[in-house]
């Protein structure tokens, strides 16, 4: 759904030219959710404007939805759907008219217009609020009602710019639920831009980070883990005299790399914890060293993004975790 290579924006100032985006290759398959990531300033959306044909490429080249960013424009925006992150809704509107309003803005049928609305409507949650007024919807409706109007020309990509910021716990972890739907009840492509790193550990099935203007990685949640922090095993021995040896056997198991001890606890880092663990505490106990204590630590997409760029995605924001959603 989405190709690029060597897509760039330079940006002309009185102090000089700013490369915002360096030259980013990237690749979107049908029916994927994406997650975009990068700390501010590292050029995600700039990257995302010109996705969405909101600002042309200096150089480069991409295909979105099957069409030529370039060369076809308009074609690309008739087959997205873009749900910027300020929402796109005026709060003396009628909820209905706002999206029948908008289908109408890509040539659909009035009649269909409105069935297709209030079908979205159902699916999101909406039933009822048809003749309400937005600025009387609640923060969680408000945004429900974005996507119902991003998706109502029935795009094969949609573009969701920071989907649920300033929503409390619930209203995210629902609007999680909405996003999750619309690949999986409508087939749809989701490609999303998040500051919230449980957001993108729950929704997405990969994601890229991009810093400085590039991709600096790309995986699935659990890939990306594996590959820059490695899993944690935390031992801790019933007998200090113990120590040594439980370093030493925690430190010969493959690709270990020993984080640290302290007073009975040794801490080594292995690229897949889960397979290996088993086969250390026979050893172990083979070895006569009793424990008080096993612990494996599956490491976070803050790791995973604290290594990659060195810097918080939140400048150290914690967002509320939704209820029921993972840690």
């Amino acid at each position: 759904m989405i190709h690029a290579r060597g897509l760039a924006r330079t940006f002309r100032t009185r102090r000089g030219d700013v490369d915002a985006v360096r030259g980013v290759d990237l690749d979107v398959r049908r029916g994927e959710i994406v997650g975009f990531l990068g700390p501010n300033g590292a050029g995600k959306t700039t990257t995302l404007r010109m996705l969405t044909t909101l600002l042309e490429p200096t150089r480069g080249e991409a295909t979105v939805a099957g069409l030529d960013l370039r060369r076809d424009p308009a074609g690309v925006r008739r087959r997205i759907g873009y749900v910027a992150q300020s929402g796109s809704t005026s709060g003396n509107a009628r909820a209905g008219e706002e999206v029948v309003d908008h289908a109408l803005l890509y040539g659909e049928d009035r009649a269909v217009a409105t069935a297709r609305g209030k079908e979205l409507f159902e699916q999101l949650d909406l039933d009822g609020l048809w003749d309400r007024t937005c600025a009387s919807l609640s923060g969680g409706q408000r945004r429900r009602l974005d996507i119902a109007m991003g998706l109502v020309h029935v795009p094969r990509l949609v573009f969701l710019d920071e989907p649920t910021t300033g929503l409390d716990p619930q209203a995210r972890a629902n609007l999680w639920e909405h996003v999750r739907a619309l690949r999986d009840a409508r087939g749809s492509t989701v490609f999303l831009t998040t500051h919230y790193l449980d957001e993108a550990d729950a929704l997405c099935d990969r994601i890229l980070v991009i810093d400085h203007g590039t991709i600096v990685a790309e995986g699935s949640p659990d890939e990306l883990k594996r590959q820059v922090s490695g899993d944690a095993i935390v031992l801790t021995v019933s007998h200090h005299a113990d120590l040594p040896r439980a370093e030493a056997a925690a430190g010969a198991l493959p690709g270990a790399t020993l984080a640290g001890t302290e007073d009975r606890t040794v801490v080594v880092r292995v690229p897949a914890g889960a397979t290996l663990l088993a086969g250390l505490l026979r050893s172990l106990d083979a070895d006569g060293i009793a424990l008080d204590a096993v612990e494996l630590r599956r490491p976070t997409l803050d790791d995973v993004f604290l290594t990659l760029t060195g810097r918080s995605l939140r400048d150290g924001e914690t967002p509320p975790t939704p209820t029921g959603a993972p840690a």
